[in-house]
């Protein structure tokens, strides 16, 4: 993995995009970006309506595209592996009408991770030939869609 610039540490949209730090460990940051998406998840989301959420997944994606982006471009990396903002959005996504409780979470958590690093296509293709702060995001978010919708085959098959 390359270095963590150390613009993460001075820099707002860099330390945002790095998960505010989350991405900076030296070892498996998407996992460790995932982890830090699921406090904010507990603080922010289980208690949305749907629709509320479903605005909160757009307003998120829609600054990921600005804040991972600006510093791919800035750090001269496409898609540094530190930045994890995409992470971030892509286990949100996951987690949108998932049920409570840690199993949940964790299942959803497991899921996305499954989809971010196999990268079964299409999200293989769209991770190195979709490039900005839209490529960056993408292969997150198809992964999101993926692991949503076994989470939510999973949530009927138990339930």
């Amino acid at each position: 993995m390359a270095t963590t610039p150390s613009s993460v540490w001075r820099n707002p949209v860099h330390f945002a995009a790095f998960g505010f730090g989350s991405g900076a460990v030296p070892v498996a940051p998407g996992t460790f970006g995932t982890l830090m998406a699921v406090p904010i998840y507990l603080l922010l989301l289980p208690d949305l309506s749907w629709p509320l959420y479903g605005l909160f997944l757009v307003v998120t994606f829609a600054l990921g595209l600005f804040l991972c982006g600006r510093t791919a471009q800035d750090i001269g990396v496409h898609d540094h592996g530190g930045i994890v903002w995409d992470e971030f959005v892509g286990y949100w996504l996951t987690m949108f009408l998932a049920p409570p409780g840690w199993l949940w979470i964790a299942v959803g958590f497991v899921l996305f991770r499954f989809f971010d690093v196999v990268k079964p296509w299409p999200i293989r293709w769209l991770d190195k030939n979709v490039s900005g702060g839209f490529g960056v995001m993408i292969d997150d978010v198809l992964a999101g869609v993926m692991a949503f919708i076994c989470l939510q085959i999973a949530v009927i098959i138990i339930n």
